[in-house]
């Protein structure tokens, strides 16, 4: 029988930039880690000040696991209200990471004036099928670990050289545990609400056969937010080959007059 171990306060959350200038949180997906975002960070951090969060199962040098949806967006809202007073000025989530951050929202206990929810799984799948594709999903990013010059031969791209070095990064830390529990959160938890003022959901064509769907759940929940789909974009791309492009994204939300 398994033991189950309680974990609260394990988020690590990273600094970066002037303190005094606003906030924008980074969260991060599943499988990868905090330094996916180091190259928006370097193009946010001399105009806002960034938290770039480590999700638990998923901390580099430490070996936690992964808890809940609830667990980790309580840990979020605790961050917040305890080190920016219960506000800041902008959060952007990627798939898990911004299922944690809708789940936050949902709290309604902190504010953040602009929220960007990148191809955030909203809704659950039928729990029957959960449970095998937790496993295949542990599966591959097994084998990205291990046979990683293998995939590189194969896809010869920047964007998934890019998926393989955070695998490399992760995986020794949180392990298939991480990746199982972390995959079963996500698709068997379900958004019920969320409040913010300018809420954002973004999504790639090439994910649209999923996506689609979550966005549609999420505006019916709250009809003004507001959905952007990029072309020939798949999952993540967009942050990972045109950091440029969220960086600016979210410089306007901040400052639209620039």
């Amino acid at each position: 029988m398994r033991v189950l171990r309680q974990f609260t306060d394990t988020m690590k959350f990273h600094s970066f930039g002037p303190k005094g200038a606003p906030t924008v949180m980074l969260i991060p997906g599943l499988g990868v880690t905090f330094e996916l975002f180091t190259p928006l960070i370097n193009l946010l951090q001399e105009r806002f000040h960034i938290i770039a969060v480590e999700i638990d199962g998923f901390v580099i040098g430490e070996h936690t696991q992964f808890t809940s949806i609830g667990d980790q967006a309580a840990q979020v809202a605790n961050h917040i209200l305890s080190h920016h007073s219960g506000h800041i000025a902008c959060a952007y989530g990627l798939s898990l990471g911004g299922k944690i951050l809708s789940h936050t929202l949902e709290r309604g206990d902190i504010t953040i004036d602009h929220a960007i929810l990148d191809a955030a799984p909203l809704l659950p799948l039928p729990r029957i099928i959960v449970g095998p594709l937790s496993h295949l999903q542990a599966l591959n990013v097994w084998t990205c670990y291990h046979l990683t010059g293998f995939w590189r031969r194969v896809f010869r791209s920047h964007y998934f050289d890019t998926l393989l070095d955070e695998c490399r990064k992760a995986y020794p830390w949180g392990g298939r545990r991480a990746v199982i529990d972390g995959y079963k959160a996500v698709y068997t938890t379900k958004l019920y609400s969320i409040s913010g003022n300018d809420i954002h959901y973004w999504y790639g064509t090439k994910e649209a056969f999923v996506a689609r769907a979550q966005a549609r759940h999420l505006t019916a929940l709250h009809p003004r937010a507001q959905v952007t789909i990029f072309p020939k974009m798949n999952h993540g791309e967009l942050l990972i080959d045109h950091p440029e492009e969220v960086a600016k994204r979210i410089t306007q939300l901040i400052y639209p007059t620039l």
